[in-house]
């Protein structure tokens, strides 16, 4: 017995091992690339094109964040990406609670219909509706505006199957005592759902968050001035504004990622936590 659980606790301590080598050999392939993108930033021009290659700078400077912030329009970009996704995480959340809600506890004509027809989305690449999108936008005088960039972005089936699974799972008995205390479907999904939902509703929003800061395909489709542009789709401008200046592109790429690498930071807790409790783990 002693042998055998000696042979397990050393088993047991080689897997641990290969797991760690494993998670320090993602964790550098994960980091590789923003270091050299930093590494690349903190050089002067010339030393970005040298044919001498080396990891860190031999002349350390900031010169590339310097003129990058001050050429172009990378603060009216990162205004307008700021702006674009907390509407987009806003109205998405509101509107995903509300449809969660709906199709978990109330009972209504065609509700296993309409939920199907949600479901559905996920088959449909959203690829497939930027020609009706786009038409629908210009019919309603949208095209280049906020509203035409965030309204299409603010329906997703994936935050409404998600919430609604949760919901699932809440004993019904809060529902039922909120009802009998004379509240209506939106003070118990505030008063009741919401707070019990909390830290996947945090999950949820900073995953939404993430998406419509990231999102370069609409905005490209939708956008037709320089003003307008987001942060994904300004960094392909500054080809134009710098010429092939990889230290300034390098160093507005970091910019321009550093606020959604800070949100996940400060709330990468609540994010664990609203995952876990998705799956039913906590």
């Amino acid at each position: 017995m002693i042998a055998e659980s000696t042979k397990a606790a050393r088993a047991g301590i080689g897997w641990s091992a290969a797991g760690v080598a494993c998670a320090l050999v993602l964790a550098a392939l994960w980091a590789a690339p923003l270091l050299w993108a930093l590494s690349t930033a903190l050089r002067p021009e010339l030393e970005t094109v040298s044919a001498d290659f080396h990891w860190l700078p031999r002349t350390w400077t900031l010169d590339a964040f310097a003129t990058t912030l001050g050429a172009g329009n990378l603060l009216r970009w990162l205004f307008n990406s700021a702006l674009v996704a907390l509407a987009v995480t806003v109205v998405t959340m509101a509107i995903s609670l509300m449809a969660a809600y709906a199709f978990s506890q109330l009972r209504f004509r065609g509700r296993t219909l309409l939920f199907t027809m949600a479901m559905l989305a996920f088959l449909l690449p959203f690829e497939a509706l930027l020609v009706p999108l786009f038409r629908t936008m210009n019919q309603l005088g949208m095209i280049n505006t906020y509203a035409g960039i965030v309204l299409p972005q603010v329906v997703s089936p994936v935050v409404i199957y998600v919430f609604k699974g949760f919901f699932d799972e809440i004993p019904p008995d809060f529902r039922e005592a909120a009802l009998m205390d004379g509240a209506g479907p939106l003070r118990v999904l505030w008063n009741v759902y919401l707070p019990l939902s909390g830290n996947i509703v945090w999950a949820m929003a900073i995953v939404t968050f993430i998406a419509a800061w990231n999102n370069f395909l609409w905005p490209f489709i939708i956008v037709t001035s320089n003003e307008m542009m987001t942060i994904p789709l300004g960094l392909t401008q500054t080809y134009d504004a710098f010429g092939v200046r990889y230290a300034q592109l390098m160093a507005a790429a970091l910019l321009g990622a550093l606020p959604v690498a800070l949100a996940y930071v400060l709330f990468q807790r609540r994010v664990t936590q609203g995952f876990l409790a998705a799956n039913g783990l906590k």
